[in-house]
């Protein structure tokens, strides 16, 4: 099926139907800064309309909807597409997904560092972080499965590694995983810094 555009129309909020499977969430705190963002910035609604089926259902934009109306725009922009269902959860997907990464000597040295945040930019913390720009986030994490673990207590460690260390570090962390016996991330790092700690 060759997917046909509608040009950009404007329409009520309250027409729009959110998308109940979109697999996307905002906390709290970005989503404020969502809003704020908007409320900055109209303009940008027009440039980027919200993506809609022939039903007006949210294929691209559910959480820029929510921020329209929570800063009260009775009106936003719309661009209808005539997918297949396989298509339209393709798009859903792709069109949430970041293939690309930061350069961050760029936008240390180029962008204020204020705005980037409040544009909803998530930036290491520079001056307590030593590490070489390209850093991606691949959102590859574990979390513990022992389902006698109490999860309230969890907490997460990021690492910020970059396109020379991160393939290294999978690699030895593979190797240590066959090791000591260990089925992922979490586990072989614990045990290696406990390991190390005895030694000392």
């Amino acid at each position: 099926m060759k997917m046909k555009l509608t040009k950009i129309n404007k329409i009520e909020a309250s027409k729009l139907n959110n998308n109940l499977e979109n697999p996307r969430i905002i906390r709290s705190e970005k989503f404020k800064k969502l809003v704020q963002s908007i409320k900055n910035f109209p303009e940008m609604l027009k440039i980027r309309p919200i993506v809609v089926n022939k039903d007006l259902v949210v294929l691209g934009g559910n959480m820029r909807l929510r921020a329209c109306i929570e800063a009260g725009i009775k009106e936003v922009y719309i661009q209808e597409v005539n997918l297949s269902k396989e298509k339209e959860k393709e798009f859903i997907i792709k069109d949430n997904s970041s293939f690309g990464e930061w350069d961050w000597d760029i936008l240390a040295n180029e962008w204020n560092v204020e705005e980037l945040k409040d544009w909803g930019v998530n930036i290491p913390k520079w001056e307590d972080t030593n590490f070489d720009s390209d850093i991606e986030d691949t959102g590859d994490y574990d979390y513990p499965d022992d389902e006698n673990l109490d999860t309230s207590h969890v907490k997460m460690v990021q690492l910020f590694l970059n396109t020379k260390t991160e393939p290294k570090f999978k690699q030895y962390e593979l190797k240590l995983r066959e090791k000591y016996k260990t089925e992922n991330l979490t586990d072989t790092v614990f045990h290696c810094i406990e390991k190390e700690f005895k030694n000392l």
